[in-house]
């Protein structure tokens, strides 16, 4: 059989792998393998950093396209090549070493089982100009008996090669409508005034275009008043009030429909009709990332980037499945491993109930429509007190969100009675609905403050044919505006291309609407508008930047502006993935769309005006004395600190981030006054290691003090 080369996406997956296993040999690079009965001839495990390769620049094409000029577009080649990228020559050539080993007779990629996993792979196997047999590692759990069972179970590379073929046509048109279009309108907003470049994105552009559209709804919003019939009715066995069938935005109307009543606003009523109806609420469903995302945004505020980044964690921890994942479904497989472990997972909850078998539930259970990955679910491996206890608050948050919307699955309904009264004033129908929870059910589970605050109307218990006292009066409503978007809302907005979708079935209808990007991509793209400057999310709430504003002002009217379109995109690129359709086709159509924006978009700009003064740079708040030059201020600039002296020659600077960390105005103080840090956390090097130190400044240049323990 020969040896085999596997390769990880990550570090941290690699070791998960080789933890599965007996190790012979650990290198800075490589992890080896003992020969045994999954692989008789050993085994050599590497890793990407993420992308060790990515596309090239255009001035690698062409030195000319270095500067950017209105000339120079388009920038369409007939061929898109990859290259290393400049701080990961080290690994790759350990990778490309391992794939060349004459011992080496097959490779299997085992980076993240989904498209940019495969894209991920391919594009570092292509540079080694290898060619060897592939073979596709498909697991949904880091867990042991998982990973074993996944590496005795390889696939063949066919739907991969498929998978990777949709994934890099998505990034070269992205490129070329990035690479183009960013050149194209910079230019021509920098003729009218403008100091700064714009950054145009396939994805990243509807989406803060869909921000600004829902913004311009709640500023052009014109409130109205509306007129509605109000009683309220006291009864022998307590109060309640009922409301009658008229809405208007004329108060005349509600006036006259009370004198053709002859109803006096102190009256007498009778009840003609009162029904009891038992209604049921299933289970929720259970999380794909997004759900996750948008419930964790709702409950804790947090922001899309740090729910993935968490629940990421989680599975390399062992503790839950795969977390890009657009199911909301398992198949039978997990759901008895579920059932199996049920015990325990109450045990860890702190809460017994009786199971409901719903494995027979299309609603969770359904091997057939499952798709590449099942819903996020908890592993079998169950967290130790202590384990729980040292996780970061946000984490565990996350996991418990995870395990109690699994075990809602085996819970019961939540059940509640629906009472409604007519009540009849002078043949003037009024109507009251009430509800008292009969079974809490599922909803023990989580605690809901909102719900606890606002209790649902009980209505007194009263019968048909009775009597009440009435006081009728018109009261007075004016109608809201849209809300602004929360963060954690603009996963779904990218999902349903921005239509209006608050309840469960509605968006079942929407199931066929790719949505803009992918269940993968989407909090990366929130957090590059964040980065550009087109939004900000302050205590959770999105609003649109001026810069923002004027893209939106810009591409108004164009392709770029259209959810659906960039939707119609995924939906092809989605083709391609499943072999229906043609790469060269769907990127000689980017070419199309980008040549036809050269073409309108000066004339579409022409009567654009631009107000220069609200795009100049916040003024610079000083933070501490410069330690070197002792006369200026430092203060946070574009990107890094530096020296309000710099026009006097004064070069100090400090940068904004080090090592993945951003360092904090107390840091910059710190370093500056006493020339030492605390302890920071979370550094990261260059393999990917985390790792803890103190700054200090010597010379005017930050060092990393390692505080040993002896």
């Amino acid at each position: 059989m020969g040896k085999i080369a596997i390769l990880a996406e990550k570090p941290s997956q690699a070791r998960a792998y080789a933890d599965a296993f007996k190790i012979k040999l650990k290198e800075k690079n490589f992890i080896e393998l003992e020969p045994c009965p999954t692989f008789p001839d050993g085994a050599v495990i590497s890793w990407g950093i993420g992308h060790l390769v990515t596309l090239k620049e255009p001035k690698e094409y062409k030195k000319e396209w270095e500067n950017w000029s209105l000339d120079s577009l388009p920038i369409i080649l007939d061929r898109y090549e990859d290259k290393v990228v400049s701080n990961m020559y080290t690994q790759f050539n350990a990778v490309k070493k391992i794939f060349q080993d004459p011992q080496v007779t097959m490779i299997y990629n085992a980076c993240d089982a989904e498209r940019e996993g495969s894209n991920i792979f391919y594009s570092i196997y292509k540079m080694t100009n290898v060619k060897k047999p592939v073979k596709r590692l498909w697991i949904n759990s880091l867990e042991v008996d998982e990973i074993r069972k996944g590496f005795n179970n390889m696939q063949s590379n066919e739907r991969d090669l498929l998978m990777y073929q949709e994934a890099k046509t998505r990034q070269i048109s992205d490129w070329l409508v990035g690479m183009n279009c960013s050149r194209l309108y910079t230019l021509l907003l920098q003729q009218k005034g403008f100091k700064g470049s714009i950054s145009i994105g396939r994805v990243q552009s509807p989406t803060v275009y869909l921000i600004y559209k829902r913004l311009q709804e709640i500023e052009n919003f014109k409130p109205e008043n509306f007129y509605e019939v109000e009683g309220v009715f006291k009864a022998q066995n307590g109060v309640y009030k009922g409301k009658a069938k008229i809405k208007t935005k004329v108060k005349e109307e509600a006036e006259q429909l009370l004198y053709q009543h002859d109803i006096q606003p102190i009256d007498t009523g009778q009840i003609v009709n009162v029904t009891n109806k038992t209604k049921r609420v299933q289970p929720p469903k259970l999380h794909a990332l997004s759900t996750l995302q948008a419930t964790a945004n709702k409950r804790w505020k947090y922001s899309p980037a740090h729910v993935l980044k968490l629940t990421q964690s989680l599975y390399e921890k062992k503790l839950v499945s795969y977390p890009r994942t657009d199911s909301q479904l398992i198949t039978q497989n997990e759901f008895e491993y579920l059932n199996n472990a049920l015990p325990r997972y109450q045990q860890l909850i702190g809460q017994e109930f009786a199971p409901v078998l719903r494995g027979q539930n299309k609603r969770y259970v359904d091997s057939s429509n499952v798709g590449e990955h099942y819903a996020i679910i908890p592993t079998k491996k169950i967290p130790s007190e202590k384990a729980l206890q040292s996780m970061p608050t946000d984490e565990r948050n996350i996991y418990f969100e995870i395990v109690n919307t699994t075990l809602a699955m085996f819970h019961q309904d939540y059940e509640y009675d629906e009472k409604t009264i007519l009540t009849n004033v002078k043949n003037l129908e009024f109507k009251s609905i009430g509800k008292t929870e009969l079974v809490r059910g599922w909803k023990a589970l989580f605690f809901n403050e909102k719900e606890s605050q606002n209790k649902d109307e009980v209505l007194p218990i009263v019968s048909q044919g009775e009597i009440v006292q009435s006081k009728v009066d018109i009261i007075e409503g004016t109608t809201t505006p849209p809300k602004p978007y929360t963060e954690g809302q603009l996963i779904t907005m990218m999902k349903t291309c921005g239509k209006s979708v608050e309840d469960e079935e509605e968006i079942e209808v929407l199931k066929s609407i790719e949505g803009i990007g992918t269940e993968a991509t989407r909090s990366g793209i929130i957090e590059t508008i964040k980065k550009h400057g087109f939004i900000e999310v302050r205590k959770n709430i999105v609003s649109i930047m001026p810069k923002g504003e004027l893209l939106c002002r810009a591409i108004e009217g164009t392709l770029l502006s259209s959810p659906s379109m960039t939707a119609k995109w995924e939906i092809y690129l989605n083709k391609i993935g499943r072999g229906e359709g043609s790469a060269k086709h769907f990127i000689e159509s980017i070419g199309k769309f980008i040549n036809q924006l050269i073409a309108e978009v000066p004339k579409q700009l022409e009567s654009l005006t631009i107000e220069a003064e609200q795009f100049k740079p916040a003024a610079v708040k000083d933070i501490v004395t410069c330690p070197t030059c002792k006369v200026g201020k430092i203060g946070l600039r574009k990107s890094f600190y530096g020296c309000s002296n710099y026009k006097n020659g004064c070069k100090q600077t400090f940068p904004e981030r080090l090592l993945g960390k951003k360092l904090t105005e107390k840091n910059i103080n710190d370093l500056c006054k006493i020339g030492k840090t605390a302890v920071v956390k979370g550094f990261k090097s260059k393999n990917g290691k985390q790792f803890n130190a103190s700054l200090r400044l010597v010379e005017g240049k930050i060092e990393f003090e390692f505080n040993e323990k002896w």
